[in-house]
């Protein structure tokens, strides 16, 4: 997998890919991770990469020079069919499909970071970027929302976790597209409290029914939209 992040504050993302799994992953050679500093490609002595709205209105807008030259320097370190994406409240909904999509991509993908008002929309009409959105909220940048992109991505490229069942499991990965079961370890008994008697059975058809049935029962109490009809469709 190999992404790059465009972005107004790169050092946000060093913690997260030196430590961990991320950074594990970045340090074996399994994920590579650009950031590209957005400020680099400013106008002027003072690498200014924003103004004020045309029209009017709170805030500022970064301008389309900085924002299509930082993305066109990150798309160079790609293959031709490199995807670009902006994270942004009005795109499509980034769910574990789409990590799945990413984490195969051959020529990777580019995560552009949104500031202030938005990106002036010449930048978005030149790049032809897709848009990713996370949820039906705002954030103050796309700085977040970009880490959840790779690390979602990531956990999927094999090595990266340390069992090769974990992502096969996890809510929404599993064959049916279910939430994930209740998980239990040791003690057995805590504060009155038992793990289920059939996790201790060591009979495995045993748990993997008894897991099954959970993560259905969950998943139609919490997620019913999930369920899938016999045909197959949600």
């Amino acid at each position: 997998m190999h992404a790059s992040i465009v972005t107004l504050f790169p050092e946000l993302f060093e913690p997260f890919l030196s430590q961990t799994v991320l950074g594990r992953a970045v340090e074996r050679g399994l994920i590579d991770v650009d950031v590209v500093a957005l400020r680099e490609y400013g106008e002027g002595r003072h690498k200014i990469v924003d103004d004020r709205p045309f029209g009017g209105g709170p805030g500022m807008v970064l301008l389309a020079e900085p924002v299509v030259r930082a993305v066109e320097a990150a798309r160079a370190g790609h293959g031709a069919g490199v995807r670009t994406f902006v994270l942004s409240p009005q795109g499509k909904r980034f769910d574990q499909g789409v990590a799945e999509e990413l984490a195969a991509a051959p020529d990777g993908f580019v995560l552009v970071c949104g500031r202030y008002e938005g990106i002036d929309e010449r930048a978005l009409e030149v790049l032809q970027p897709e848009e990713l959105s996370l949820g039906d909220f705002v954030l103050s940048g796309g700085e977040a929302a970009a880490l959840a992109v790779v690390d979602a991505t990531a956990r999927l490229v094999p090595g990266v976790l340390g069992h090769e069942r974990s992502t096969v499991e996890d809510s929404f990965s599993n064959a049916e597209g279910l939430l994930d079961h209740p998980h239990y370890t040791r003690p057995a008994e805590w504060r009155g409290l038992s793990v289920p008697p059939e996790l201790l059975t060591g009979n495995h058809a045993a748990i993997a029914a008894w897991r099954l049935a959970q993560a259905r029962r969950r998943t139609a109490e919490r997620r019913p939209d999930l369920i899938r009809d016999p045909e197959g469709d949600a």
